[in-house]
């Protein structure tokens, strides 16, 4: 990554509003929703392998690979997490994520730090790659 020419570019602000009706309970580790103009960015399905297409053994490293890999294409599109309004994370195995739950939140500030868009979690039978124990879509909205 530090030979693209993303890295010489300011990083732009995020002008992103989070949408929270009153009275409704804070949610945690998520937004209900988000306001957002700009250009926008959309990242398919990724999952947490490496440039080699290695694949960390547990769900945890394959996350924070993920979340990693998530950035690195944002980075080509001059955004950075602060400019996620959407992510769809689609599991394997919902009792895996859930006992990894503690751990996955330590993981996603490490990485993300502290953003939190509108997401969604969707228990799937199968995902392309075998070895993968998820997959997240992504959309970002870089202000103009």
């Amino acid at each position: 990554m530090a030979d693209s020419p993303i890295d010489t570019l300011p990083p732009r602000a995020s002008s992103n509003v989070v949408l929270q009706p009153t009275g409704w309970p804070q949610p945690k580790g998520y937004a209900n929703g988000i306001k957002a103009r700009g250009d926008l960015l959309f990242i398919g399905g990724m999952v947490g392998w490496d440039e080699r297409g290695r694949f960390p053994a547990d769900f945890v490293g394959q996350t924070r690979q993920l979340l990693a890999n998530i950035l690195a294409v944002m980075a080509e599109g001059g955004a950075s997490a602060q400019h996620i309004v959407r992510m769809t994370w689609y599991v394997r195995d919902m009792d895996e994520y859930l006992r990894a739950r503690p751990a996955l939140g330590e993981v996603y500030r490490e990485v993300m730090g502290d953003h939190y868009p509108a997401m969604a979690l969707v228990a799937v039978t199968r995902l392309v790659e075998p070895e993968a124990r998820l997959e997240i879509e992504t959309t970002a909205v870089v202000p103009d």
